[in-house]
């Protein structure tokens, strides 16, 4: 598979059907839940907005990354969390309602904050002679034409055919999980010999990121007096990002390889931890019926 059709074709088809699996998952409900529980939407929000980019800088600092590591580390903060946390957030027993509703939002705003972040980002930590052109309007249309539109269509197939919808739901979330690894290996089989460099240091750097969002997110949250399933649900929407989405800004719309390898050294690594701070979190936990 060459890397054009991977990053220009299989990359965005691929996103804007997990984004559409988001849809058929999404009701007007999960947008105007946060006006009953405002807390800790608030909370969630903040911490995906801005505590995510904030641990993002401090990793760069500590593991001396600059250029187009830096900046792919960074573009991986802006990204929203996907469908991959909702399931996360589901076994481990979180509120899946209050996970639902923070994805749906965060999905809405990143398209918008996203260019203008990775825009600061390139001037900051790049060269002159190393900075990409990113056109902010374009790139703003590109994302919501991958990332929002097919919620849009999604959330209108729920509501025309509801049982449609819950049929295929599992199925494209099944998919979504799916073609990310198939993606991941893909730009690995093609970057071999630039992972065989990077990886050991982006893999230590993204891990740290991964487990420190995971942890900061649960307990801000905790602190701030929320339930502890909301806890863990904000916990997982932190530390589990839209690695897909980190991977098409980074190799579709910049094109360039070096800044991918954060995204897959992030993707491989987050289902492992999810799993296990899911499983701690959870422990000794009734079950309970959700609402």
């Amino acid at each position: 598979m060459e890397a054009t059709i991977l990053s220009k074709i299989i990359l965005p088809l691929s996103l804007f059907i997990i984004m559409l699996g988001m849809g058929l998952a999404l009701k007007v409900e999960d947008f105007t839940r946060v006006i009953n529980a405002p807390k800790a939407a608030i909370v969630g929000i903040l911490c995906q907005l801005l505590l995510l980019p904030i641990i993002g800088v401090a990793a760069i600092y500590l593991f001396g990354f600059s250029g187009e590591l830096a900046v792919g580390l960074l573009i991986l903060t802006f990204c929203p969390d996907g469908v991959t946390s909702n399931m996360m957030t589901y076994l481990a027993k979180g509120d899946t309602a209050l996970s639902i509703s923070l994805t749906a939002i965060v999905s809405l705003i990143t398209p918008f904050t996203i260019p203008l972040f990775t825009l600061f980002a390139m001037s900051h930590f790049m060269e002159t002679t190393q900075t990409f052109s990113l056109p902010v309007l374009k790139t703003i249309v590109q994302l919501l034409v991958i990332t929002v539109l097919p919620v849009a269509i999604g959330m209108l197939l729920h509501n025309k055919f509801p049982e449609y919808s819950k049929k295929a739901e599992k199925p494209v979330k099944v998919f979504s999980i799916v073609f990310l690894f198939v993606i991941i290996a893909g730009i690995v089989a093609n970057e071999w010999d630039n992972m065989a460099r990077y990886f050991l240091t982006t893999g230590i750097a993204t891990l740290a990121l991964n487990v420190s969002t995971l942890v900061l997110g649960y307990f801000i949250a905790l602190t701030f007096f929320l339930e502890k399933r909301q806890a863990i649900s904000i916990g997982i929407e932190v530390g589990i990002q839209n690695g897909t989405l980190a991977l098409l800004v980074t190799g579709t719309i910049l094109e360039n390889a070096v800044m991918t390898i954060p995204a897959i050294t992030y993707s491989l690594l987050m289902f492992v931890t999810g799993a296990v701070f899911g499983w701690v979190v959870s422990r000794n936990e009734k079950e309970t019926v959700l609402a």
